[in-house]
């Protein structure tokens, strides 16, 4: 597996910690697990940057992908190829990890998003 376990910023935890207050949503995974889609939507490449693993904030593959585990990471592995990133584990677990922080920061910078009810409707006009 390319991805065992995942940590994420301090800076991702701050703003998971707001939108579980915004959303009532009261599991990271699967605030992450919007937040990895929102990201995945996006056309652009996410910029390539060094990404903290600095909170306490920590969960398995398994965990941040539930019973959709494998189709989490089936998305993931069409968008590095689609990318032209390859699927080697190494950039499978990168690109993991910037389409993870990049979602939560558009999640969390969202002033329409103030309940649940914002992102769904968020996820129904996505192209």
């Amino acid at each position: 597996m390319a991805i065992e376990h995942i940590r994420l910023s301090q800076q991702g935890k701050d703003q998971l910690t707001k939108l579980k207050r915004v959303t009532g949503i009261d599991h990271w995974n699967e605030l992450c697990r919007w937040a990895f889609c929102v990201s995945l939507a996006e056309r652009s490449v996410p910029p390539a940057r060094r990404i903290a693993a600095d909170s306490n904030v920590e969960m398995s593959w398994r965990v941040f992908g539930g019973r959709y585990a494998d189709v989490y990471l089936t998305l993931l592995k069409e968008r590095c190829t689609q990318d032209g990133l390859g699927t080697a584990p190494s950039v499978l677990a990168q690109q993991f990890r910037l389409h993870l922080h990049r979602g939560i920061s558009y999640l969390a910078g969202n002033k329409e998003l103030r309940k649940i009810d914002d992102l769904i409707r968020l996820a129904s006009t996505a192209e």
